[in-house]
């Protein structure tokens, strides 16, 4: 009885053993950097490290830009404040009266009395001007 005991025993501890090496194999291919889960949590790691860096870029412009638009924002005010002030002291002018109207000039007029080709006239020995 002994004898059978113990031959069931070296099998139990084989078979364990059987088992032990195809969870190993199979756990050395789950963790296999090229094409298992461990390739899958390396490639995750370095999109994450990547997007913090973005963030962080991001995070930096943001503040850069958050200064750029204060200092712009106080600047408007300031010109703000000044053109109100002009506008003030415009009220206080008085109205210029115009006694005569422009003249209506004919553009068309003008275009038919000078020469077509102005830089032959210069030339030929026409006005300088």
């Amino acid at each position: 009885m002994e004898m059978i005991a113990d031959i069931l025993l070296v099998a139990g501890a084989i078979g364990a053993g059987f088992y032990c090496f195809i969870l190993a194999r199979r756990l050395g291919r789950f963790n296999d950097l090229e094409s298992g889960v461990g390739g899958a949590v390396a490639v995750l790691s370095a999109q994450v490290d990547d997007l913090t860096q973005t963030l962080r870029a991001a995070q930096t412009t943001a503040s850069e830009s958050t200064v750029s638009l204060d200092h712009l924002t106080e600047r408007a005010e300031h010109v703000a404040r000044r053109l109100e002030l002009l506008v003030a002291s415009m009220h206080d002018l008085p109205e210029a009266t115009c006694d005569h109207k422009p003249e209506q000039h004919d553009r068309m007029q003008d275009i038919t009395m000078t020469p077509m080709f102005k830089r032959h006239q210069d030339m030929l020995g026409g006005s300088a001007g």
